[in-house]
């Protein structure tokens, strides 16, 4: 794959991941198609960039016959609600985001010859039986449970880019993203994240559910970007995890984000009482061997430095 002058098509390119991957792109010298329905989605992320003489936007939903004019070198499949209020509000569109819209960016890569990557999840792996978790580690899903739309969206999607490889030679990189947090995430998407930074700033108690025991890694966004980056250019047909390994308790983090807004918040400890908590995993954490060895990659942004930018993002919109 050419190093330089790329034209690629982003799918979800207004969201939070999706808008931060544009502007890598762009800022490397490529030129860049992003594509997006606003189902999540938000123009203000891809505002900066209307008039750039290297990005031009679709408005369009990918679970749909997808037409690009002109060549692509490469494809970028990151158009996915991705948060349980998301999921949950939008199941059958999830469903088929992972499934028919897998099927119709794999269909457009092989027909323009272009390196396809696939915007996979942690989510996997379910509520994990072994920590830190492997790429080689199957998963431990409740393929019917409330989150199951998005978590077998993505399985499906992982084993549809496998066969587009195996059977139609299509060059394909499968990343498996981690928690991953900062500037553009929705206020409102229901992620721990934009919670507790929103509950801090208005000086409301920060609502911990089953005790705060449940762990989680955050990764800065910038971290994942990079990951990414160097993905699509790497030799590596199957999954990589992009993920900060630092793991913490979800009581830690709340006491972490109080800490860092200067804010009076109490911590409150409530019973779920709602189908987003439903097969929640206990424990989320990376093992990143690969992605070192792989992609010499490894997250440099610590979380003191992330939250710290993530909360002066969202300190103008609470």
């Amino acid at each position: 794959m050419k190093q330089e002058n790329l034209r690629v098509l982003i799918t979800g390119g207004a969201g939070f991941l999706g808008s931060h991957l544009c502007d890598r792109f762009l800022a490397e010298g490529h030129t860049v198609v992003a594509m997006d329905n606003f189902i999540t989605g938000n123009p203000d992320n891809i505002a900066h960039l209307i008039g750039h003489e290297r990005f031009s936007f679709i408005r369009h939903n990918v679970s749909n016959y997808i037409y690009v004019e002109g060549p692509l070198d490469a494809v970028l499949h990151f158009a996915s609600p991705a948060s349980p209020n998301d999921y949950l509000e939008h199941p059958i569109p999830t469903l088929k985001v992972g499934s028919l819209g897998t099927l119709n960016t794999l269909g457009l890569a092989k027909a323009k010859g272009a390196r396809y990557l696939l915007a996979s999840t942690s989510e996997v792996y379910g509520d994990p039986d072994v920590n830190p978790q492997p790429e080689t580690y199957w998963g431990n899903v409740n393929p019917i449970g409330p989150r199951g739309v998005y978590d077998e969206a993505k399985r499906f999607a992982e084993a549809m880019t496998m066969a587009y490889h195996r059977y139609h030679g299509v060059e394909t990189r499968i990343v498996r993203i981690f928690n991953t947090y900062g500037p553009r995430m929705r206020l409102n998407d229901g992620r721990v994240v934009p919670n507790f930074i929103a509950q801090a700033l208005r000086g409301e108690p920060l609502t911990v559910y089953m005790g705060g025991k449940q762990t989680r890694s955050f990764q800065y966004m910038s971290d994942l970007i990079e990951g990414i980056y160097r993905l699509l250019y790497s030799d590596e047909v199957l999954p990589v995890n992009i993920g900060n390994p630092r793991e913490m308790t979800i009581l830690e983090f709340a006491e972490a984000v109080v800490e860092m807004t200067n804010s009076g918040s109490e911590i409150h400890f409530v019973t779920p009482t709602d189908e987003r908590i439903k097969d929640d995993p206990k424990q989320r954490r990376p093992d990143i061997t690969k992605a070192r060895a792989v992609l010499g990659w490894e997250p440099k942004v610590n979380l003191a430095e992330g939250l710290a930018q993530t909360i002066d993002y969202f300190r103008g919109r609470v």
